[in-house]
């Protein structure tokens, strides 16, 4: 699924919707550099009920953020200099939990990462962005479908 996104506040929009969906499991935001995977998470984080700032996380690799229906760990990867390190983030502990994780530069951990649910890739397009959302996972298959019947 294709979701055309004009500029940054439907970006948010698109994520706070997101989030009615998306539950826990484990979901890529793929993209380059200033595509706006940052903001699309800050969007699944408000849609969530986070009332707080979403910061990126460049340079930490990952944020924490609980919310109701438990924790929310947004990573990005792009600083990562080994996969292995994701061991010492504490990926294992973010696993064991009935968590979402948000995972920028996915590419970056392949090797330890699990296979996500749902893959979104953000790619420039007439001024904007498209938004392309593909399940990877039957939990992902039932995230797109109830994504659908919003």
């Amino acid at each position: 699924m294709t979701i055309a996104v004009a500029d940054a506040a439907a970006m948010v929009a698109l994520g706070e919707r997101l989030a009615k969906v998306l539950g826990y499991g484990i979901v890529y935001l793929e993209g380059e550099l200033g595509a706006g995977k940052t903001t699309l998470a800050r969007g699944i984080l408000h849609g969530l009920g986070h009332s707080g700032k979403v910061r990126s996380p460049t340079y930490t690799l990952v944020e924490p953020y609980p919310v109701a229906q438990g924790m929310v760990y947004h990573l990005d990867l792009y600083r990562l200099a080994d996969p292995e390190e994701l061991e010492w983030l504490g990926l294992r502990d973010m696993l064991d939990t009935r968590a979402l994780l948000l995972i920028e530069w996915p590419a970056r951990g392949a090797a330890y990462l699990p296979a996500p649910d749902l893959v979104v890739k953000i790619s420039p397009a007439n001024g904007g962005r498209n938004v392309d959302l593909v399940s990877a996972s039957t939990r992902g298959r039932y995230m797109l479908e109830l994504f659908e019947s919003l």
